[in-house]
């Protein structure tokens, strides 16, 4: 069947399953239909510095779009926002974090006209203030969610934060974390006034106290999510103690009965509380956060994972006290998950890895970064001998596992045959021998992080298509190893090589001209390479995006 015979709402349903990204690019570019289709299909934009005088043409080719992010963007914000409110566009979600400041007169006239945002991300901006709050409750009263959180400058305090919850009614999830003003005030107004409040986050505003994070749980029972971190901190008296969880808190988690997600990162925590949360979200509880938590046992997770068989995603990072066999005690529960932090827990051995792969069907992320990984468990021998191939794990991280060793690394990588993502940065103990036959097994990899390894070579002789990220940085190798990336990762669309110093500018030019889709360069302290060479050779190519120079200057195109 001809292009033009093919349904147009069809072909919107292929191209909406290639997706939003680079896919997109290239089918574009194959007639003049195509490229009208994917105007229609395309509803998200990212903004760089370099694409600010090509908006207005974007906004006309892109009449669809939904989310437009300015996280990336280090311009005057006023003319663009103009530009946008004068746009016929109905926008979902706007992200402005990383700003200086928040564009008052541009958020008033985009609110003006985008009636029906329902999505505003402010997150890492240089300073917020009351007014900023103010404006944002004025200008969009029928947001649903807003992300405020980690501000550099944080001047916003209750007045602000008290007027945003008296307005903004509609409001189903927050994030207000870094913002140390506030006080148990303005947690209980949002508790209060916004009826549909599911989701709430407000990590280090150690001026919220336990006593009234207890009353707003009892005051919106209806919580499905809530972040927090009790702080870690110490009282004196006869020695050092540390400071007690109220009895209060503890009891008030028995309320939420609806709970799917609980992040309590950083926290001074312990096996009482972990009990009520296991009684009250039996049947819900989809996400478990304890990272860097101290002061709990194996006995308090045991007991709630084996309450809460939903699990999905569980990060025990630091749980110093795991091993190998707690791990296998905890996997007969955790036949719902898909993704797991055991990073920083310094008992763990391969064991661990073969446990998991062998008893957790929907696995699909595993960290184990800082770990005692590459080292053979007290049960490794039963753990090898019946390990079974798990197609499912997709994304797998060792990062900093200095005893990780070839043979390890290859035996994980014949069980996880399907993996896309594999992150070894500073696993000192890999060869380029070994990376290359992980790469013939794991032929599905899309994202592999080799920085500070200590490669030296990268001997490929075999074509890896589907190889879309790779990082090198702070590696051994040189031009003979890019010239083999060149040809054989030629699909490549972000290469990092910051720190090479034995790089030059051959090896560059290779990566230019053969990796014809390559969007992104880094080339910072590559103290061998030309850089006014290479930009000007990029300066002839269409897909490149973004370059960072040896002297660590961004150019984009």
């Amino acid at each position: 069947m001809l292009v033009k015979e093919f349904p147009q709402d069809c072909w919107e349903s292929v191209f909406k399953f290639l997706g939003q990204g680079h896919d997109l690019e290239s089918v574009s570019m194959v007639c003049k239909k195509f490229l009208s289709i994917t105007n229609q299909v395309k509803f998200s934009l990212t903004l760089h510095d370099p694409v600010v005088l090509f908006v207005p043409r974007l906004l006309l080719r892109f009449l669809r779009l939904k989310v437009i992010d300015f996280s990336h963007f280090n311009g005057e914000l006023e003319g663009l926002l103009h530009e946008i409110s004068q746009s016929e566009l109905d926008l979902d979600l706007v992200n402005l974090s990383n700003q200086r400041t928040l564009p008052v007169d541009g958020l008033r006239e985009l609110g003006s006209k985008m009636i029906n945002l329902r999505v505003l991300i402010c997150s890492n901006i240089g300073c917020l203030r009351d007014s900023h709050l103010v404006v944002i409750s004025y200008c969009f009263p029928f947001l649903e969610e807003l992300d405020i959180s980690f501000p550099l400058d944080s001047q916003a305090s209750d007045f602000g934060l008290l007027r945003l919850s008296s307005m903004l009614e509609n409001l189903r999830k927050i994030d207000f974390s870094g913002n140390h003003l506030i006080t148990d005030k303005s947690l209980l107004s949002l508790c209060e006034n916004c009826r549909s409040l599911e989701e709430i986050s407000f990590f280090k505003c150690f001026k919220i106290s336990q006593v009234g994070i207890a009353s707003a749980i009892r005051m919106r029972p209806s919580l499905a999510s809530i972040s927090f971190n009790i702080e870690k901190k110490r009282i004196h008296g006869p020695g050092l103690t540390t400071s007690p969880i109220n009895l209060d808190l503890i009891d008030s988690f028995v309320s939420l009965k609806r709970l799917t997600a609980i992040d309590l990162s950083n926290s001074f925590i312990s096996d009482e509380l972990l009990i009520p949360v296991a009684n009250s979200a039996v049947d819900f509880l989809k996400k478990l956060v304890l990272q860097d938590c101290c002061n709990f046992t194996f006995s308090g997770i045991f007991y709630l994972l084996s309450k809460c068989p939903y699990v999905q995603c569980l990060d025990l990072r630091k749980a110093d006290f795991l091993t190998d066999k707690c791990i296998n005690k905890l996997s007969v529960f955790l036949l719902n998950l898909t993704s797991i932090n055991l990073s920083g827990c310094c008992q763990l051995t391969n064991s661990t890895f073969f446990i998991l792969t062998r008893n957790c069907p929907l696995l699909s992320e595993i960290k184990m970064e800082r770990t005692y990984i590459g080292v053979q468990g007290e049960e490794n021998s039963n753990s090898m001998s019946d390990f079974v191939v798990n197609l499912q794990v997709k994304a797998v991280y060792f990062g900093d596992n200095i005893l990780l060793n070839d043979a390890s690394l290859i035996k994980f990588s014949s069980i996880c045959s399907s993996l896309q993502l594999l992150d070894l940065t500073a696993c000192e103990g890999i060869s380029g021998q070994c990376i290359v036959e992980v790469m013939k097994i794991c032929y599905e990899i899309r994202h592999l992080n080799l920085s500070y390894t200590g490669i030296e070579k990268f001997e490929i002789h075999f074509e890896v298509s589907k190889l879309k990220v790779l990082n090198l940085s702070g590696s051994r190798i040189e031009d003979e190893s890019l010239s083999l990336i060149s040809k054989w990762c030629s699909g490549l669309l972000f290469l990092d090589i910051q720190n090479c110093w034995f790089v030059t500018t051959k090896g560059v030019k290779e990566i230019i001209e053969n990796c014809i889709q390559l969007k992104e360069l880094n080339l910072r302290n590559c103290s061998l390479v030309d850089g006014d060479f290479v930009c000007g050779l990029i300066c002839t190519r269409t897909s490149l995006r973004k370059i960072i120079t040896p002297s660590g200057v961004d150019f984009y195109y």
